[in-house]
């Protein structure tokens, strides 16, 4: 099937970009394009090309020089590059408590304001935390239902992007960080993609008021289906902005058949 080859291209040529750091292909554009991304939905005022800055030179480009940029914005920009980072270093193991606190780690290890707020980071919140009509999980409840999750998780025999979504639903629900929490989440659905040989789903800032809608209908409502189809949407677009990344332009119409297969 061509679904299983673009998989396996794409895990192959993600981990020799990455492991030359040669960002002009896939990796790279992945990189970038979940750094911008997933910041953008927290409120990052970076743009999708200083965040390729950052990523490709380890500088700040501005066309204004009045600009102001929030410190904490750089440092969770590369923090997060770090976590994708990390993220593919696990790809072959299991999800599990530790890689999880370890991605956020990596997001959050720099950031000098969630240090001085005194954040755990790495680890699990030690502090409530609101967000929304959303009853987070309190501190001392937050490693037992981590554990239930994964539990949970791990009980599918094949897991399918409907048991990401349900995942994720349920991860930002508990929300067991102080901060960081939808970075580290959508990382892991873009981890667990990979895992499971799916294609990946890098969620939009212009998907945004869709996203948190559906996000918010299955925590509340137990309503996964939007979340579920947002993601397979988002799937063929991945796909579609990296086909030709991976293959040769010379196979024909690739991405085409793959919709096809998706279809069935």
């Amino acid at each position: 099937m061509l679904i299983e080859k673009y998989i396996l291209q794409l895990k192959e040529r993600l981990n020799i970009e990455f492991s030359k750091q040669d960002r002009s292909g896939v990796y790279g554009f992945t990189q970038r394009s979940m750094a911008y991304n997933s910041n953008k939905i927290e409120g990052s005022t970076l743009t999708a090309k200083q965040t390729a800055s950052i990523f490709e030179t380890g500088t700040l480009y501005t066309d204004d020089t009045d600009t102001i940029f929030k410190t904490k914005d750089i440092e969770e920009m590369t923090g997060h590059f770090k976590m994708f980072n990390y993220a593919l270093t696990t790809i072959e193991e299991p999800l599990s408590e530790d890689i999880i606190c370890q991605m956020h780690k990596n997001l959050k290890e720099g950031v000098f304001e969630d240090m001085a707020n005194g954040y755990a980071v790495g680890a699990y919140k030690t502090r409530a935390n609101v967000v929304n009509d959303i009853t987070t999980a309190l501190p001392e409840d937050v490693p037992a239902r981590m554990q239930q999750l994964l539990r949970d998780y791990h009980s599918n025999k094949n897991i399918t992007i409907q048991d990401i979504a349900m995942f994720h639903a349920k991860f930002e629900n508990i929300h067991p960080f102080q901060d960081g929490n939808g970075r580290v989440g959508r990382m892991i659905i873009f981890r667990e993609c990979l895992h499971n040989n799916l294609i990946p789903v890098i969620i939009k800032d212009t998907d945004k008021v869709s996203y948190l809608r559906y996000l918010n209908n299955a925590q509340t409502h137990d309503d996964i289906n939007g979340l579920t189809e947002y993601f397979k949407s988002e799937q063929i677009d991945y796909m579609e902005q990296t086909i030709s990344l991976l293959f040769d332009y010379r196979e024909g119409m690739v991405s085409e058949k793959i919709k096809e297969e998706l279809a069935n």
